[in-house]
């Protein structure tokens, strides 16, 4: 069942809708504004429930704060070396905001964008058309984001078209907490990650070609084990990252949906199992968090995001598109999905 409620309104006076999915004793609240999941609430092993998401009260505070808590990402998630973009010849200058790349679509993302909205049976259809030039892409792009929430699985269904061959990487950017949003830290949770490669970065976090193997390195999580383990690693990548902010690249082939990773509190019982078929994930420990959240201040590494992708800067970087490009060609549809399944 989805039912919906006014969440507040705006700076500029547009009212935020908060829609709920229910799930037997499960709840998710996903918002109109940003696409965010703003919570989702599972019961731990003794029944209590527990808002596992990182977000806000109210609309200005994801209006004033920073680090995309929750939101939609497009029209590309992640980072695009120094904003350069070449379609069919022709380069396009996207706006570079940060350390001079262009970061999770630019100046103003899909994550301050108001969607429109659908409820059919027990599935949530958040829909918006992002015009040919904005932010300097080409192609009207027109994009459908789907949720639902069924026997405790938070499904994310991604489609787009496009009138003009274009760029795309989807993305939701939920921090995660099993022990709980007001809990402060997520190092003592447990993770682990189908991947035996990542995208190694230059200093301004962009990854420029080859991949480095995870076996041996504090970016080994094919054995389950705290993410606070090896975080304060001596490794360039990590000190380069100021702790794990970096593309895994997964076994499983771009097209292919399988689970890639599951993480678990040992304090509460709850267990995330993760499913994809992006041929990519970006594992953020939440390094550079600091704003005051639902229930308390949400510090350095308070929460973690599991952000599902094609390997970012493929754009430029044939042999990263070669296991899934972003160039979407009019006429073509891009379909993915990301799922998330709660059990305790």
């Amino acid at each position: 069942m989805i039912t919906s409620k006014v969440f507040g309104t705006t700076k500029d006076g547009r009212e935020v809708l908060a829609f709920t999915l229910e799930d037997g004793a499960r709840r998710a609240v996903i918002l109109d504004y940003g696409g965010i999941i703003q919570s989702v609430v599972v019961p731990d092993r003794d029944g209590k429930p527990v808002d596992v998401i990182l977000g806000y009260n109210d609309v200005a505070g994801y209006e004033d704060n920073g680090g995309y808590l929750g939101a939609l990402i497009g029209r590309f998630g992640n980072r695009i070396g120094e904003g350069k973009l070449t379609v069919d010849g022709k380069e396009y200058q996207l706006y570079c905001n940060d350390r001079g790349n262009h970061l999770h679509g630019g100046k103003v993302g899909f994550n301050r964008k108001t969607w429109a909205h659908e409820i059919v049976g027990d599935e949530l259809r958040l829909s918006i058309v992002s015009p040919d030039g904005e932010e300097n892409y080409p192609g009207t792009l027109k994009v459908t984001v789907t949720y639902t929430f069924r026997d405790g699985e938070l499904k994310i269904r991604y489609h787009a078209t496009t009138d003009k061959k274009t760029a795309i990487n989807l993305t939701n950017h939920a921090y995660f907490n099993l022990n709980g949003e007001g809990d402060g830290s997520i190092l003592d949770n447990v993770l682990q990650i189908d991947c035996d490669r990542i995208t190694p970065t230059n200093p301004t976090m962009i990854p420029v070609g080859g991949f480095r193997a995870v076996k041996g390195t504090a970016f080994d999580f094919n054995a389950p084990k705290e993410i606070g383990q090896d975080i304060g690693a001596d490794d360039p990548d990590l000190k380069q990252g100021n702790g794990y902010d970096h593309c895994h690249v997964l076994r499983n082939k771009c097209g292919e949906y399988a689970q890639y990773a599951v993480a678990e509190s040992r304090k509460t019982g709850i267990r995330m199992i993760c499913y994809t078929d992006m041929p990519a994930v970006q594992f953020y420990a939440g390094n550079g968090l600091h704003q005051q959240g639902k229930s308390v201040y949400y510090g350095k590494r308070a929460g973690f995001c599991l952000e599902t992708q094609a390997i970012p800067n493929n754009v430029n970087v044939p042999e990263y598109a070669a296991l899934g490009s972003s160039y979407l060609d009019a006429g073509e549809a891009y379909d993915f999905t990301a799922a998330y399944r709660f059990e305790a």
